[in-house]
């Protein structure tokens, strides 16, 4: 069992930025692709960062150059960086642990964390 805790959201103004951490439980951390997913009201959720578990990074369009993902794998832990942050952006923040083996998948999620873009 994995464990994921999210902090660091809350309230910026637009053009803000903010960094989300995500501590894992376990040591196994370096075997999981780490994943950033959000969700905001009446929408699905939907992907916005990923790195493996060798650091190669893939973001959704609408964040390309504003987001960073970065993972500390010393430290069990995955980054978010976000700048230039938009209203749009306003969603639930969702960790998530992923490993894909043969015939199934580990999969972990966090709480949620909450970031609103607003003036």
């Amino acid at each position: 069992q994995v464990q994921l805790v999210e902090s660091g959201g809350g309230l910026v103004q637009p053009g803000g930025s903010l960094r989300l951490s995500c501590a894992a439980s376990a040591s196994i951390f370096t075997a999981y692709a780490m994943n950033w997913y959000r969700q905001a009201p009446g929408k699905r959720r939907e992907l916005v960062a990923a790195i493996t578990s060798r650091g190669s990074t893939n973001y959704a369009d609408s964040v390309k150059a504003r987001f960073t993902i970065s993972r500390d794998n010393a430290k069990n832990t995955v980054y978010l960086q976000m700048n230039s942050l938009k209203p749009e952006d306003t969603a639930v923040y969702y960790c998530n642990a992923l490993r894909i083996i043969l015939g199934g998948q580990y999969e972990y999620w966090g709480q949620g964390i909450q970031v609103t873009v607003s003036s």
